[in-house]
């Protein structure tokens, strides 16, 4: 009995490889390597280069290795370009998501875990949301993961598979250990910008939005650290294989902070400056969006471990500052 994780070689999926290695579990992982690196993957855990819709693949994967769940990361996450290329983030998300839940069908695989999103509810939602709140994506991202987690319902209903569809505020901060981390190059996630900016990768930050409806008119982000958010999965993955039953859940602390104090803990941690630039909003963005969490507390027993600002942008700095120090020598 093994898990399989797609995307295993990304920021969060790599995170999920050592949370379920450290549990004793056997881990594969399959990742087309399109934003990942398999430097990044956890020595312990089979890799297979290729994409999840490669049906032949995963079905070879499922036997070989008696897979018994999935949990599935791969996939497009940048909202804004979402809107500007709404038909690749379609085909990845969505259309690469049916097939793989096509072959885990056609293997037997009994659990799915999906790595849904918060940009699936409506906007202007009473906060902080929780499951029941409206559903109505703004962006091609958000529709793209809630047709995936549709064509779950509907599949439940007609196969022995059942899932949890795990819906991430704003994911940040890297493993405790020094093990994993956000890696790619390019990335839009705050935490990993300021970072960067802090240790002069990035010239400046800039700030979308200044007259937003929030106590210092930026943007407000219930930040969620990673090694929190994996561990969701594996109590998820528990309470499906304990005959639980599929459940929607959000990931995060119900409470957020807003890209200035985000800036503003970078410097004070890092002790340096950096630019900022004020720039006007993006397409897609909301003003603040914050998540009740409470069934994943009553459901799986989820208590975080990290919930602190400081602590997740410490973390993150360590990453960053050692990918630096590992780029230096390479």
């Amino acid at each position: 009995m093994a898990v399989l994780i797609t995307g295993g070689a990304g920021y969060i999926g790599s995170h999920m490889v050592w949370e379920l290695l450290d549990c004793g579990e056997d881990v594969v992982v399959v990742d087309n390597l399109a934003s990942g690196f398999e430097w990044a993957v956890a020595p312990e855990a089979t890799f297979y280069r290729g994409d999840v819709a490669d049906s032949r693949l995963v079905r070879h994967v499922i036997a070989t290795h008696g897979i018994d769940a999935i949990i599935h990361f791969a996939g497009s996450v940048v909202v804004p370009d979402s809107v500007a290329r709404p038909l690749a983030y379609y085909e990845n998300n969505t259309c690469k998501s049916r097939a793989l839940i096509e072959s885990a069908v056609e293997g037997g695989v009994r659990h799915f875990i999906f790595s849904s999103t918060a940009a699936v509810y409506a906007a202007g939602g009473i906060e902080p949301l929780d499951e029941d709140a409206l559903v109505a994506p703004q962006t091609p991202y958000g529709m793209s993961k809630l047709m995936v987690e549709q064509i779950l319902c509907d599949v439940a209903v007609a196969h022995p598979l059942d899932y949890a569809a795990l819906r991430y505020f704003n994911v940040a901060g890297a493993d405790p250990k020094g093990r994993a981390g956000q890696s790619t190059a390019g990335a839009t996630h705050l935490v990993k910008v300021v970072c960067e900016a802090a240790l002069g990768k990035r010239s400046h930050v800039d700030i979308f939005g200044t007259d937003y409806d929030t106590s210092d008119g930026t943007g407000v982000r219930d930040f969620i650290h990673v090694s929190d958010l994996v561990r969701v999965h594996r109590l998820a993955l528990q309470h499906l294989r304990a005959g639980g039953g599929s459940l929607i859940a959000n990931c995060g602390y119900g409470h957020g902070y807003s890209v200035r104090e985000v800036i503003e803990s970078a410097r004070k941690i890092s002790g340096r400056d950096f630019p900022v630039r004020e720039a006007g909003r993006r397409p897609g963005d909301l003003a603040s969006v914050i998540a009740d969490a409470a069934r994943a507390r009553k459901e799986l027993k989820w208590a975080p471990g990290f919930d602190d600002l400081d602590d997740i942008v410490e973390s993150a700095l360590a990453w960053e500052d050692g990918l630096s120090r590992k780029n230096s020598a390479a």
